[in-house]
Formats: C-alpha cells, sequence, structure tokens
C-alpha cells in the first residue's frame, strides 16, 4: 500500500514538472525551460571560451493557416512542424516553443559564427517540402533571426531580443530567410 501512494506521487510529481517545462502541444522545451539552458549555455561558453548562437524562428504567414483551415489544423501543422525541428537539433543543443509559430534553437559549444548559418540554412531546408495535415497539403516557411554570444550580447535578454530584430529584419527581407544581428537593426 505504501509502495502503490509512493509510485502514484513519483508520477504525480513528475507529471508536474513536465508540464511546467515542457509545452503541451508540441511537447518541446517551452520558454522557462529554455532560459533555463540558456543561461547554464551562456556561463558554459564563458567558461570554454566558445560562441553560442540563439536562432529566432516564426512561421511565415501561419496566422493565414489558422484563419482558413483552422486552429485544429494549424495545432497539428504546429506539432509536425516541431517534429522536423527536433531532427535539426544536435545533442546539447535545444529547440523550444516560445508560443504560437514561434521556436529558437540554442546552438552550444560553437566554434564559428558559420555553424550557426548552416544550421539556419538546414531549418530552412527541413520546413522547404511541404506538410500533408488532414488531407490538406500545406507549404510554410521561416523567417529566421540569428544572436551570437558574446558578439550581439552578454546575457540571456540581450541575445534573445537581438535575435528578434534580425528575426523581424528577415520578414523585412521578403521572408523564407534568415538574418545574422547587426547593431543597426536596434537603432532601426
Amino acid at each position: 500500500s505504501v509502495k502503490e501512494d509512493i509510485t502514484k506521487r513519483k508520477w504525480a510529481e513528475e507529471t508536474i514538472q513536465h508540464m511546467a517545462y515542457y509545452d503541451p502541444l508540441t511537447d518541446l522545451p517551452n520558454r522557462m525551460l529554455f532560459n533555463d539552458r540558456l543561461g547554464q549555455a551562456l556561463a558554459q561558453a564563458k567558461r570554454k571560451n566558445q560562441l553560442a548562437a540563439i536562432l529566432f524562428l516564426d512561421l511565415d504567414r501561419f496566422k493565414v493557416i489558422n484563419d482558413t483551415l483552422g486552429h485544429t489544423l494549424g495545432d497539428l501543422l504546429l506539432r509536425s512542424v516541431a517534429g522536423r525541428l527536433k531532427k535539426c537539433v544536435r545533442d546539447g543543443d535545444t529547440i523550444a516553443r516560445m508560443g504560437g509559430d514561434e521556436f529558437t534553437l540554442l546552438l552550444t559549444g560553437i566554434v564559428q559564427v558559420d555553424e550557426a548559418v548552416k544550421a539556419a540554412q538546414g531549418l530552412l531546408n527541413v520546413l522547404k517540402p511541404s506538410f500533408t495535415v488532414e488531407g490538406h497539403e500545406v507549404h510554410i516557411t521561416p523567417s529566421i533571426g540569428i544572436s551570437i554570444f558574446p558578439y550581439d550580447g552578454a546575457d540571456g535578454v540581450t541575445l534573445v531580443k537581438n535575435a528578434d530584430a534580425a528575426l523581424n529584419r528577415a520578414k523585412e527581407q521578403g521572408r523564407t530567410n534568415y538574418q545574422l544581428y547587426t547593431p543597426v537593426m536596434n537603432a532601426k
């Protein structure tokens, strides 16, 4: 009887823990877990004198899909997108759903900016083929903003803000592309 109570309690604790740190729709890490891992990654990058990158990804025209095909299909599409994005993540990196149609990828242990650019190109490529969702063929493309630690910020808040500024520039440049952060973006 005691063993059964402990097992149920442990399961309940694990379930609550999972719900606190993972997005219920995609089962990706959520903003809270992403920020925790970002803090750890930046501390490690400082110690090892390495770079880290944040890729902020937004799905182009996702609202149109939600409005025309419905939120249920939009949710199924987000799950499919998350599944493809997971395939692009190396061990030690984190892909997270920040909310809505926004995702972030944290690249750790990189030594060149080109590694972040290659990752962004990989994300563009993995989302290029159409999705089939409940009999509908859906094409979705991402815009991606990239910020690099320590060049574009010394803390997580600044790096995410700068990756978001680069994302906005990618959208201005016609979508379906990536942009590296530059200080001019914040001046604008």
